[in-house]
């Protein structure tokens, strides 16, 4: 488990977090998101995590995790309302995907709809949990294609956990590694 990580995601720019199975990656996402209990300060801007409430915490920092959750039996259900009539034509799904059962869903289509709905949210703070994995090249690209324009149009800073180092080096303008319990620079980044 991480000890020390300081690192900084500036608006607009996309930090990839790397490292082997186990090191802490989604942990430290998960803490950023306020969902794990931790030692740390973690700061937007000038307002402490600490000294807000998780939820309001959470509707700034929204985390998209590699195994997306859908509480309701209709997709339409998880977003709101004029979300579907917004649909980005880069995810790949016609307009009545909104009216689809999220059981029809394969686990690629859930991955592109969840990165939709946090989007659809107006985040400050995107943390991506792999949000390709399910995806085949030519979607994966597609993809991060329409997330890194989203991410500067929007000025979103981003946390965006990675293991394809072809993947970190098309999106990431910062690059860190978890080795042992310490977040290490990979060369060329601050």
């Amino acid at each position: 488990m991480l000890n020390e990580a300081s690192l900084t995601v500036p608006r607009g720019q996309v930090v990839c977090l790397s490292g082997p199975s186990g090191s802490g990656k989604s942990w430290l996402l998960r803490a950023v998101a306020d969902l794990e209990p931790h030692r740390g300060r973690i700061s937007l801007d000038n307002l402490d995590q600490q000294s807000v409430p998780a939820h309001q915490w959470r509707r700034q920092v929204v985390m998209v995790p590699a195994e997306s959750q859908w509480w309701f039996d209709e997709v339409s259900a998880h977003f709101p309302e004029g979300a579907g009539e917004r649909l980005p034509a880069a995810l790949g799904f016609p307009a009545e995907v909104m009216d689809w059962s999220v059981s029809r869903l394969s686990s690629g289509e859930r991955q592109r709809l969840a990165l939709w709905r946090a989007l659809v949210l107006e985040p400050d703070v995107l943390l991506l949990d792999e949000p390709t994995a399910n995806l085949d090249n030519e979607s994966t690209e597609a993809i991060e294609r329409w997330l890194l324009q989203e991410i500067e149009q929007r000025q979103i800073a981003t946390l965006w956990v990675a293991h394809d180092s072809a993947q970190i080096r098309r999106v990431a303008n910062a690059h860190y590694r978890i080795r042992g319990a310490a977040l290490e620079p990979v060369h060329g980044s601050d």
